[in-house]
């Protein structure tokens, strides 16, 4: 078994934008949220994280002196025309279904769907390797999810909160299962 311990990225000081590749540091003033990740996680072993500027600040807080590896396949959803915009200018994707949001792409970026395209190979080489601590962003932990439930739209279902623990078993020969969704120290 294969135990995949995904975590939010902090809060993204996106300025009222939205942030999907756009590279936006993170707001790292919750230390008594750093610090109950931390002491639940425990000890880990191998950490890997997206390249975003936000999820490097986040795993350098959590896991101070420790070596982590970057893999560009967990970088958050590319959305396109839309990366910039003002959150309250968005369009109002409201009455699409969940299966139609997956498949919904804006202009110039990608889908939900597709970014399971890219993250689930990720997530089962990853898994081939063992235990792992993943720092990522919240389409990426969505994917995750997808990924156990074998359905893109089913992963849009989920909330995932900043710095919150979502993990995932990966269990030889049997699949995947979901062992918790957006934990978070309070």
């Amino acid at each position: 078994m294969a135990r995949l311990r995904m975590i939010r990225h902090a809060p993204a000081l996106h300025g009222g934008a939205l942030a999907g590749r756009r590279d936006v540091a993170a707001d790292l003033g919750d230390g008594a949220g750093v610090a109950g990740v931390r002491g639940a996680l425990g000890e880990v072993g191998r950490v890997i994280v997206s390249p975003a500027l936000r999820c490097v600040q986040t795993a350098q807080a959590l896991f101070p002196g420790v070596g982590f590896a970057q893999d560009a396949r967990l970088w958050e959803q590319d959305f396109g025309a839309w990366e910039g915009m003002a959150l309250d200018a968005l369009p109002d994707l409201g009455p699409l279904t969940r299966a139609e949001l997956a498949a919904h792409c804006p202009p110039g970026g990608e889908s939900f769907a597709d970014l399971c395209a890219r993250v689930w190979p990720a997530l089962h080489e990853i898994a081939a390797g063992g235990d792992a601590v993943i720092v990522a962003h919240a389409g990426v932990i969505r994917a995750g999810l997808a990924l156990v439930l074998d359905s893109p739209s089913q992963g849009l279902a989920f909330e995932v909160a900043p710095l919150s623990l979502t993990e995932v078993h990966q269990i030889t020969g049997h699949g995947w299962s979901v062992a918790c969704v957006n934990w978070q120290a309070r």
